[in-house]
C-alpha cells in the first residue's frame, strides 16, 4: 500500500531542497556584480591617475612646452 503525502508537506520540502542551490546562485550573482563594480572603480582610478600624471608632467615642463 502506498501512502500519499499531502501537498502541505511536499511544498515546504521542495522549497527546502531548492534553497541551497538558489542561495548559491544569488551569492554568485552578487559576487559578479561586486566584481564588476570594483573593476569599474579601478579603471576610473587608473584614468584619473594617468590624467593627473600627465598634468604634472606638463606643469614640470613649463608653459612653453604645452603650446609646442
Amino acid at each position: 500500500m502506498r501512502t500519499l503525502i499531502p501537498q502541505q508537506v511536499l511544498q515546504p520540502l521542495a522549497r527546502a531542497r531548492r534553497w541551497p542551490v538558489e542561495a548559491q546562485q544569488r551569492a554568485c550573482r552578487n559576487a559578479m556584480v561586486a566584481s564588476t563594480a570594483l573593476a569599474r572603480t579601478r579603471a576610473e582610478r587608473e584614468d584619473v591617475e594617468e590624467f593627473l600624471a600627465a598634468r604634472a608632467r606638463a606643469a614640470e615642463a613649463g608653459p612653453d612646452a604645452r603650446h609646442a
